[in-house]
């Protein structure tokens, strides 16, 4: 039992609830009194979510790879940055398709992310961890909802045409279907959590749905990315991190949390630089806007860090 980082864990989970629980009341009240956030508003307050989320997948290269091995860190640092290299240019060239790819690498990657934290928050307040096939309960629904249910809104249309119009009709006609599988997913994991009595993990469950469903596309993911992935991955770094592992143990839970975002927060700034440079150098690919070229930044990242990321997560569901 390891109560210091348990708290880390409590903060991450309590902090990205309440992130969403804001989005929920916000968004209800502006559904109640008819009132609808124009486009270009939904677009600023997504690029700033997804900026927040940006640090939690910048460093990589310091938990993966022992440092005192400087060919392999070297090696992997270059590896890392080639694979990204060329999955940005995959999605920048082949639009739909490498949306539709990143969309379903994506879901996986949140939603068995954060049925790792859930574990990693059971190890260290002592509790047995889950089996892989009750952790997929909750993890598959978990990932699909804020990636799916969102992007077969019919709200998303204009959005993503905004965005980028070869990727607006993504789902064609299955755009239904796949809300449909998503929806039973949910409900199927939310029976079997209700009936194992994990409740924490239902209201997460519950919450993730409402956000889906309720909030703006573009906002019910970012938010999802920006204010819950990362915070909860954040706090999965704290202990691969000695300095952040001493001030967690020490009872600062909220410095020991910063002190994993810290070495993530060139990221931001850089994706906003090369976001504008490719902006400017190659329009041919990124001249649809500002999110756009972010988002295949962000996506291109992703696989990678997926890569690193199952690294952990496969040791903790064997």
């Amino acid at each position: 039992m390891d109560i210091g980082l348990s708290r880390v864990y409590e903060l991450a989970s309590r902090s990205s609830r309440i992130a969403v629980i804001g989005a929920i009341i916000a968004f209800g009240i502006l559904d109640l009194i008819s009132l609808e956030l124009p486009l270009s508003g939904q677009i600023v307050i997504a690029v700033i979510a997804l900026l927040i989320g940006i640090p939690h997948g910048a460093i990589d290269h310091l938990i993966t790879i022992p440092r005192e091995s400087r060919v392999r860190f070297i090696t992997f640092i270059i590896f890392y940055v080639l694979l990204a290299v060329a999955a940005g240019f995959a999605i920048a060239t082949w639009n739909q398709i490498g949306f539709q790819l990143i969309l379903l690498i994506s879901a996986l990657h949140f939603g068995f992310g954060d049925g790792a934290f859930k574990s990693e928050w059971n190890e260290s307040r002592g509790i047995s961890k889950d089996g892989f096939l009750k952790v997929s309960t909750y993890a598959l629904p978990a990932g699909f909802l804020p990636v799916i249910l969102p992007l077969t809104d019919s709200r998303a249309l204009s959005a993503l045409n905004r965005i980028n119009p070869e990727i607006a009709n993504w789902s064609g006609s299955i755009n239904q279907t796949l809300r449909n599988i998503v929806l039973v997913l949910a409900l199927i994991g939310l029976l079997l959590l209700l009936i194992n009595k994990n409740f924490q993990t239902a209201l997460d469950l519950i919450l993730l749905s409402i956000l889906s469903i309720l909030a703006p596309p573009l906002i019910a993911f970012a938010v999802y990315f920006g204010c819950w992935h990362a915070v909860r991955h954040t706090a999965r770094l704290v202990p691969k991190l000695p300095k952040a592992t001493a001030i967690a143990h020490s009872g600062n839970s909220f410095k020991a949390f910063l002190s994993a975002v810290t070495p993530g927060l060139y990221a931001v700034f850089g994706t906003i630089l090369l976001a504008v440079g490719l902006m400017v150098f190659r329009p041919e690919y990124f001249d649809t806007g500002l999110l756009w070229t972010i988002l295949v930044i962000i996506w291109a990242l992703t696989i990678p860090h997926m890569l690193t990321t199952a690294k952990f997560d496969l040791q903790l569901f064997k």
